[in-house]
């Protein structure tokens, strides 16, 4: 048992890490929305395809593509519907959050971007995250102080009897 032992950070940061939130302020909903557009127009190429195929195919040679095929559009068509309303959802949320925070769109932004939300918080979480480790480090001190000093200045007290 040593000092760097005793020392050691105990208490769990409260914040989000400012990774995290640098991280959320790089999102975009329009590029969300534009990939969930994308993947909608390949869904319908890909459908277009598989009635192609089905159309030129033998009864012989149809099955299990068909089916196959069906089910995994069917299932494609589903998630995909389901991604879009939770991006609707989230934005709305997002959108219901800077008012309760009351964060202003910049000039030129119809709406506030995560990118000016989340850098703010950002910026926050990085300075409480440095004050954090300092305070923490300090209260360990203070409270190991004594046993660091017995430990140090009357080491036989703390030797291991075989």
């Amino acid at each position: 048992v040593g000092k760097a032992f005793l020392m050691k950070e105990t208490c769990l940061y409260p914040l989000p890490e400012p990774q995290d939130l640098f991280q959320a302020s790089q999102m975009k909903f329009e590029d969300f929305q534009k990939d969930l557009t994308k993947l909608k127009k390949d869904l319908r190429a890909c459908n277009t395809e598989v009635e192609k195929v089905c159309k030129v195919s033998s009864e012989d040679h149809l099955q299990p593509f068909k089916d196959k095929m069906e089910e995994f559009l069917s299932q494609a068509k589903s998630d995909l519907e389901v991604q879009e309303m939770q991006l609707s959802d989230t934005h709305k949320l997002f959108l219901e959050l800077t008012v309760f925070y009351q964060v202003k769109a910049k000039m030129g932004e119809k709406e506030v971007s995560p990118n000016t939300f989340f850098s703010v918080w950002h910026d926050f979480s990085s300075d409480f995250k440095d004050l954090w480790k300092k305070e923490n480090k300090m209260i360990l001190q203070e409270r190991y102080q004594p046993v660091l000093y017995i430990f140090f200045q009357q080491p036989d007290v703390f030797k291991i009897r075989s």
